[in-house]
């Protein structure tokens, strides 16, 4: 076996744009597609200030992520914690909503909470990429080595190929995982902060399911 350290603890390629970009952008396309009545007012304007960030961070990085930047850095937080903002908003108003019996129309329960729960594993998904060992940067580069979520790769290298290193993939899959399972499930966390993250997204979720499943049916009734 060979003495090099596996791919995700050396410096590397950084990995490319895109997945994040599109995946930032279908969930603005959700915030559009949220209900009036459910989204931040105006409705406009949290996603067009979302759209304003992306296109900074695109214009100052377009391709591949492996320079560390302050400025990057800002806008990228900048830019999650507005769509966070914007999922917070929507889950309180779906909440209240439900639980007060305004919406009677099962269809509409239901597409609002299929929208909601998918920007919730979306929004997450990029805070968990953002962060996890200093950001994608920051692993492009290998400047912190200990892990905030231990990925099964990394405990079995043997299973998997030489270069394989964690991308937004992974984080969205672990995201959607922790968002139906209301857990870890091969993906575990070690930071405390990456605990406390993933234990708010799992309550946010289950909110969302048994509410929106309970007044659905009551409707149905």
């Amino acid at each position: 076996m060979s003495d090099q350290p596996p791919a995700w603890k050396r410096p590397h390629q950084g990995e490319h744009r895109w997945p994040v970009a599109l995946a930032i952008a279908f969930a603005i396309l959700l915030q559009f597609l949220t209900p009036q009545d459910l989204a931040f007012d105006p409705k406009w304007l949290l996603p067009a200030v979302e759209v304003a960030l992306l296109l900074g961070v695109l214009v100052v990085n377009p391709f591949r992520i492996d320079r560390e930047s302050a400025v990057l850095r800002m806008l990228g937080v900048a830019l999650v914690c507005v769509a966070t903002v914007a999922l917070l908003w929507s889950t309180g108003r779906l909440v209240l909503v439900l639980v007060r019996g305004e919406d009677e129309d099962p269809g509409n329960v239901l597409l609002s909470g299929a929208v909601i729960w998918l920007t919730n594993v979306i929004v997450f998904s990029i805070w968990y990429w953002l962060t996890d060992r200093g950001g994608p940067a920051a692993r492009a580069n290998a400047r912190k080595i200990q892990p905030e979520f231990l990925f099964p790769q990394m405990t079995t290298p043997d299973l998997t190929h030489s270069e394989w290193r964690p991308l937004y993939v992974d984080y969205l899959y672990l995201a959607f995982t922790n968002s139906t399972a209301f857990s870890p499930t091969d993906t575990m966390p070690l930071a405390r902060w990456a605990k406390l993250a993933m234990t708010v997204q799992a309550c946010m979720s289950f909110l969302i399911v048994v509410l929106v499943i309970a007044r659905a049916v009551n409707a149905l009734n």
